[in-house]
């Protein structure tokens, strides 16, 4: 009764019809660790990238390049409404060959062209000091949000979010403090008096309007302040989500622990109990 079996399992063995042993089945096939090994240099670079590359972070560098147009179509009005005499000592071209101004009327014209250029000096100094610190300061908050924002400070999340809610509404007051700043200069008799002498030789085009590179200040400084408050949305929704991590986090450890006292517990109960 008992070689039956035996010559039964001799049988299947050579067939290849075998088993796995129950112990065998369950138990689970070996791999080798790899949790603990350092990452890649590729990996790092990959993590700060995505982490920058946040909706947050988007903004943000966005609000850096219209900073820098800001700097630049600052720069620019100076350079183009300070008149032909002033880019002819730049040594753009030569005013005597180009003007058809002789005598009183081509010094009237320099001596109009400094007025105004230092009228409008104060603009040209407070925009490229406004711009470039906004730009400066956008920029590192860029760098600092190169970490996961549940490692990062709080600090740091909270001050990016003043810094962008005061930067939206600094950045609307400053525009209209530039138009207010450059209609009051264009208005002035300095202005009336250098724009008819520049018509009377042909250029219309010196005008006291508000030129196209006042307009682009005044464009830009809009759409960077709508980048700071798109900014500050999405840095509050930030904080609330680290937030929420946090406390979730804090309240699955305060039950991994009352879970591990409690069968230290029963056994004492237990003890207590049967003496």
């Amino acid at each position: 009764m008992s070689q039956a079996p035996r010559s039964n399992r001799g049988h299947r063995e050579r067939n290849g019809d075998r088993r796995a042993t129950p112990d065998s089945s369950s138990r689970p096939p070996h791999y080798p660790k790899e949790a603990h090994s350092p990452p890649t240099q590729v990996e790092r670079h990959d993590s700060k990238c995505t982490h920058i590359c946040s909706r947050r972070g988007i903004v943000l560098i966005c609000a850096v390049l219209t900073n820098a147009l800001v700097l630049i179509c600052v720069v620019a009005a100076q350079m183009v409404s300070t008149g032909l005499s002033s880019t002819a000592a730049l040594g753009g071209f030569n005013i005597n060959s180009n003007f058809n101004l002789q005598g009183t009327e081509l010094q009237q014209v320099r001596d109009l062209d400094m007025q105004y250029s230092q009228m409008r000096a104060p603009g040209i100094y407070g925009g490229i000091a406004f711009s470039l610190t906004f730009g400066v300061i956008s920029l590192l908050f860029v760098v600092a949000g190169s970490k996961p924002p549940t490692l990062m400070s709080r600090k740091i999340l909270v001050g990016a979010m003043l810094f962008q809610a005061v930067g939206a509404v600094a950045y609307v007051v400053a525009v209209g403090l530039y138009l207010h700043f450059i209609i009051r200069i264009n208005s002035t008799d300095v202005c009336q008096q250098r724009e008819r002498l520049y018509a009377r030789n042909g250029y219309t085009w010196m005008n006291c309007d508000v030129g196209g590179a006042d307009a682009a200040v005044a464009l830009f400084g809009l759409i960077t302040a709508i980048l700071y408050v798109a900014g500050t949305v999405l840095t509050i929704q930030t904080i609330r989500g680290v937030k929420a991590y946090l406390q979730e986090r804090k309240r699955r450890e305060g039950d991994r622990h009352r879970a591990r006292a409690q069968p230290q517990r029963a056994p004492l109960r237990a003890e207590t109990t049967s003496v």
